[in-house]
């Protein structure tokens, strides 16, 4: 018997032994064959790589390996400031010349053109129209110009300082006034410290124009560049522009050494716990950092030790998330990974978590007990299954959809290879490799990390939180002794069975009685027996994606005024009791590796859910919508301690200036309104708050599915929708019963109203101005309101950001709603100095001012519609745009059809259309708030 036993066992992992044996863990890992990649003379490195998504669009990125962490003392945030100075005004492009003549061809400031500044890189991105020699040649002009060419001349640095100073103010507040005070600790001895990217202010006021022409000079020279080209492009052309371009440029004679700056180990755990006053939740960050730089991946090895972090992370990240949808959740969540810090070269293992304001404590032990019972037991054979087939079936969506893939992530993938060494090899050479580690990958390979990410040096605690009467702050020896812990008395983790089904009800299916289609949008229709509308559209823009929604009017709406605050906040607690009789974490077990999810909604005058899953998991969804129907779970405890983290969260939310700003002003506009709860919920309101009548309302609104319409977007299969159909929807109760939207008859306040709020400790305020009321809903009107609010942002930003150097960023936006009511609403908000704030408020009024007297110039309205066509194009293509079209066509009342005039409908609006709709809407009454600081 033994023998027997033991030939079993043999032929069983002999098969293992041969495949391990077959790997080649010194082989190194290759380089993504589909991408031309090279190094000019001068050290420039480029990546060019054909990708048709979007079609005739390419994404043109600058990388520059400089950022804030090469600074000199008296250059501290000039990193960042270059960055801003490439926008005004290069050798070709004076001024603001360059972002208009973007705004032309339809590429959108701070949408689509944008950069930014970290401590080791400068990055810029250019994506743009590829459907003309003309703009292909500019792009790669702006490209050249922002890394040679920029103009930096006094005048334009003056202007720009305001500007840069107001994105300093932005980042001033609780979370920076805590971070100013530990960073020493976290970044010991490290330069990293002292060189945040933002800068200092008293520099950003003062330097001298050739400090900043010195960092330029220094640090924008080839050799510490890449440009990379992905999308609907000639490679070889584009190879070509890129040695036309930028060949020629030479690096400094004596050229500054780009140095490495280390972060220092220390022997000591150092633990900092920051309070303030304006502090909206308690954070704990513990940190574990590497003694070593870390290692790059270069070999099949290190590839598979990668994969080996990501099933340990899935594993306890997937331990940490059941105890957040625990009874009793130590934290409102809690998230444990190996990764970098604020520099490259400095990786830890780093354990984060939200907890209530006076639990700080007691987290940072779950915390580290979760970490010491992996050391202590490690995890088990389920769980390594679970997570394998986690990661597999997200490697093979990727895979499946590799020819799908948008332009932007292969940028990012190409990035991260110039400036870290990290392996691009490609997604056909990372599926086949993972699917052949995963087997040979065991518990010993996972388990034995955590001994080496555990140590009681070069540690760092942080814990940051409010600072109000009646809570005591943590001492700094509380935390050292939260971190010794009994380990005797840790239990092995339980991992509990795994669900069977999502289903435990006997279903009955019904069946399709109709059939329809619509050739002109690409849809079919099935009418199912028991009145459910099944609507859905076969696409191929991604092979592995199947997008949801399934709606119907009535909502909260149809709930009285004081039904609607007892289940308000209640509603979001619904879905997290689970399903079938399974708990969430029951769910999330047995969906693990699968890529399905369903998320119920009660809005005003809508129910439904939304969801998605890929081809091969679509049963999932359906079986979830069907258990969403019928067979919601009802649990109080549940309940219970949903309410205990949305409190931890919003406790101390209107500490912060700006939602305080928000809440006030809401109080102001919706006084009168029986229905108005406040934006938050308080103590007494948390009394009052009804989950039974919650889930009964719930079961109300969902005991119909005659009145629901079932949409479909993706790579669906005629005969698997109607098979699940007829199963799983049509199975579905239902009645004759029709519901409409409803209009209840409030409305905010009206009038020519002014608010100014006092909070905050620091020199910030922030705009809003809003127009709002009834009106009959008409698609011109609407798409004139929306083209009025983007063409004033343009005019906003040139006069309050360019010209008065008063704002960092500024925006205004208009629309019209038709459900439950004809409505229409314009906003425009910026935040800025309270010295600027009335202002600025008046500039932006009369900007507004100039197109309802004159209309806007033609020149904004081709930005617009360019600008429009370009996204329509490109949307078009993707399946979430079509799922909206037909959600909102059905709240709408709209034929679906409509969309395919869109085109028309842009090129038909005017400049005379815009101002009409700026006279007929923005001139009656409006409301302006403004957050100003406390008053001293």
């Amino acid at each position: 018997m033994k023998k027997i036993n033991n030939l079993v066992f043999g032929m069983m992992v002999f098969p293992l032994a041969v495949f391990a044996q077959q790997i080649d863990f010194s082989k190194k890992i290759p380089f993504d064959p589909t991408v031309k990649t090279g190094k000019l003379e001068n050290g420039l490195t480029y990546y060019i790589k054909k990708n048709t998504k979007p079609e005739k669009k390419v994404d043109l990125r600058l990388v520059v390996n400089v950022g804030s962490i090469l600074e000199d003392d008296d250059q501290q945030g000039l990193a960042h400031f270059m960055e801003h100075m490439c926008f005004n005004g290069t050798k070709r492009f004076p001024k603001n010349q360059l972002v208009d003549y973007l705004q032309s061809i339809g590429v959108k400031f701070g949408q689509h053109l944008n950069a930014y500044t970290s401590f080791d890189e400068t990055v810029y991105f250019l994506p743009i129209p590829s459907d003309s020699p003309e703009k292909l040649e500019k792009g790669f002009q702006i490209l050249e110009d922002w890394a040679f060419n920029t103009v930096l001349s006094p005048e334009e640095i003056d202007k720009e300082r305001g500007v840069v100073l107001e994105e300093y103010r932005l980042g001033l507040g609780a979370q920076k006034r805590m971070l100013n005070r530990y960073i020493s600790k976290l970044m010991h001895n490290s330069h990293y410290a002292e060189r945040l990217p933002i800068g200092k202010k008293e520099i950003l006021e003062k330097f001298k124009y050739e400090t900043l022409n010195r960092f330029y000079k220094d640090w924008y020279r080839p050799n510490l560049m890449s440009v990379i080209v992905v999308g609907d492009i000639d490679v070889n052309e584009m190879e070509q522009k890129i040695i036309s371009h930028f060949s020629t440029y030479k690096n400094p004679t004596n050229e500054k050494v780009r140095k490495t700056f280390e972060i220092p180990n220390h022997k000591e755990t150092f633990v900092a716990v920051e309070t303030d006053k304006e502090a909206p939740s308690a954070q704990i960050q513990l940190l574990y950092k590497d003694y070593e730089a870390p290692k790059t991946v270069i070999n099949v090895g290190d590839f598979k030790d990668d994969l080996v972090e990501g099933l340990f992370t899935t594993i306890l990240n997937t331990r940490l998330g059941e105890l957040v949808n625990s009874p009793a959740p130590p934290f409102t969540y809690g998230y444990s990974y190996y990764g970098g810090t604020f520099a490259r070269n400095k990786k830890a293992f780093q354990s984060v978590a939200m907890s209530q304001e006076d639990k700080q404590l007691s987290a940072l032990k779950v915390l580290v007990t979760e970490n010491e019972r992996v050391k202590k037991f490690g995890f088990t054979q389920g769980e390594l299954d679970r997570s394998k087939s986690e990661i597999l079936a997200s490697i093979e969506k990727m895979y499946n959809d590799r020819d799908k893939t948008n332009s932007a992530n292969f940028v990012s993938e190409y990035q991260s290879n110039f400036l870290n060494n990290d392996p691009a090899p490609g997604l056909e050479w990372t599926y086949q490799t993972v699917k052949e580690l995963l087997p040979v990958i065991n518990l010993n390979d996972v388990n034995a990390l955590i001994k080496s990410y555990l140590k009681e040096d070069n540690r760092v605690v942080i814990l940051t939180g409010p600072e109000k009467e009646g809570l005591k702050k943590v001492a700094e020896q509380e935390v050292l002794d939260a971190l010794k812990i009994n380990t005797d008395a840790i239990e092995p983790y339980q991992d509990a069975a795994v669900a069977t089904s999502l289903i435990r009800n006997e279903i009955k299916p019904g069946k399709i009685v109709k059939r329809e289609s619509n050739p002109k949008i690409g849809t079919k229709i099935l009418i199912l027996s028991n009145g459910a509308k099944v609507i859905y559209k076969n696409t191929d823009f991604k092979n592995d994606e199947i997008l949801f929604e399934a709606v119907s009017f009535g909502g909260t709406n149809l709930y009285s005024d004081t039904d609607m605050k007892k289940v308000e906040f209640a509603n979001g607690a619904l879905r997290e009791a689970g399903f079938s009789g399974l708990k969430l974490n029951d769910i999330n077990k047995f969906m693990t590796g699968k890529k399905a999810i369903v998320m119920p909604y009660i809005s005003n005058v809508t129910e439904g859910l939304r969801g998605n899953a890929t081809p091969k998991d679509l049963e999932y969804l359906f079986q979830m919508t069907y258990a969403y129907f019928t067979d919601l779970n009802l649990d109080p405890e549940v309940f219970e301690a949903y309410k205990q983290k949305q409190s931890t969260y919003y406790n101390n939310l209107a500490s912060q200036p700006n939602f305080y700003f928000q809440q006030e002003l809401s109080n102001v506009l919706y006084e009168g309104n029986p229905r108005f709860n406040g934006l938050i919920p308080n103590d007494k309101i948390w009394k009052e708050t009804d989950y039974t009548l919650a889930y009964n309302k719930y079961k109300e609104r969902f005991a119909n599915a005659a009145d629901f319409e079932f949409y479909f977007v993706g790579n669906i299969d005629d005969k698997v929708i109607e098979e699940y159909a007829v199963k799983y929807l049509a199975s579905l109760p239902s009645s004759n019963k029709k519901e409409k939207a409803t209009d209840l008859g409030y409305r905010m306040l009206k009038g020519d109203l002014k608010k100014v709020v006092n909070k905050g400790a620091d020199p910030k305020s922030n705009v809003m101005i809003l127009y709002y009321g009834d009106a009959k809903y008409s698609n011109k009107e609407a798409m004139s309101m929306q083209a009025l609010g983007e063409i004033l942002t343009i005019k906003l930003i040139e006069q309050l950001r360019e010209n008065e150097s008063g704002v960092y960023g500024v925006s205004a936006r208009g629309g019209m709603s038709k459900v439950p009511y004809g409505s229409y609403n314009f906003s425009i908000g910026f935040p800025c100095g309270p010295e600027n704030a009335e202002k600025l408020t008046a500039s932006a009024l009369e900007e507004l001012q100039k197109i309802i007297n004159n209309g806007p110039e033609e020149k904004d309205v081709a930005k617009f519609k360019e600008g429009e066509l370009l996204e329509y194009k490109k949307d078009s293509k993707e399946n979430r745009f079509w799922l909206s079209n037909f959600t909102s066509s059905y709240t709408k009342g709209n034929s679906a059809e409509e969309v395919l005039k869109f085109e028309e409908y842009v090129n038909a609006i005017t400049a005379k259309d815009i101002q009409n709709v700026a006279q007929k809407y923005l001139t009656k009454d409006k409301v302006i708030g403004i957050l100003m600081p406390e008053k001293k």
